[in-house]
């Protein structure tokens, strides 16, 4: 059990029969009355953002997130297949549950599958991948425009904005969190 005294960013806790991790808090405590916590919580599961206030008295349940290190094995249609390096037992998961998270991840490479409980909730792609461009118009001699990009399609199937310079068959290194183009490989 956690107070709400005692919240840090961060922080999951079980509320509602849902699952929701602190973004930011506030101990206020005004001229009048008693002490306060206003606390922004977003649903894990769903990515709403809920502001509420506790006493900083009331304790709420802490959630244990388990993080396993799982290899993404193929798409089965609408299932997802990934396999725990460590044992070896594969698990499926539907579209719904994976979302866009593999949008730039290839089969074999390895994913972060959190769950709580045994249900997992989402999938972590690694932070950086490199990626081969598979279909992009043609950079032109003397496109040197600054900050001007082109739509660049990648081996997985989703489009990236590379700058001018990037060519069909180049391999480029991309940031899963936002989706932008860092750097040639």
């Amino acid at each position: 059990m956690v107070q709400a005294g005692d919240f840090k960013n961060g922080l999951t806790v079980e509320m509602d029969n849902n699952i929701y991790t602190i973004i930011e808090f506030q101990h206020v405590k005004p001229g009048k009355g008693s002490p306060f916590v206003r606390a922004k919580l977003k649903n894990i599961k769903s990515g709403g953002v809920v502001e509420k206030t506790f006493r900083p008295t009331e304790k709420l349940p802490q959630a244990h997130i388990e993080r396993a290190d799982y290899q993404y094995l193929y798409n089965d249609g609408d299932l997802y297949n990934f396999m725990d390096v460590n044992t070896y037992d594969q698990i499926a998961l539907n579209a719904d549950n994976v979302g866009d998270s593999l949008k730039f991840v290839k089969e074999n490479e390895m994913v972060k599958l959190c769950s709580h409980k045994g249900e997992v909730f989402a999938i972590e792609p690694p932070l950086f991948v490199e990626l081969v461009v598979t279909e992009t118009e043609p950079g032109v001699k003397g496109d040197t425009a600054t900050g001007a990009t082109k739509p660049a399609t990648v081996e997985t199937g989703a489009t990236v904005y590379v700058p001018l310079f990037v060519n069909q068959d180049d391999v480029i290194k991309i940031d899963t969190r936002t989706g932008e183009y860092l750097s040639r490989v």
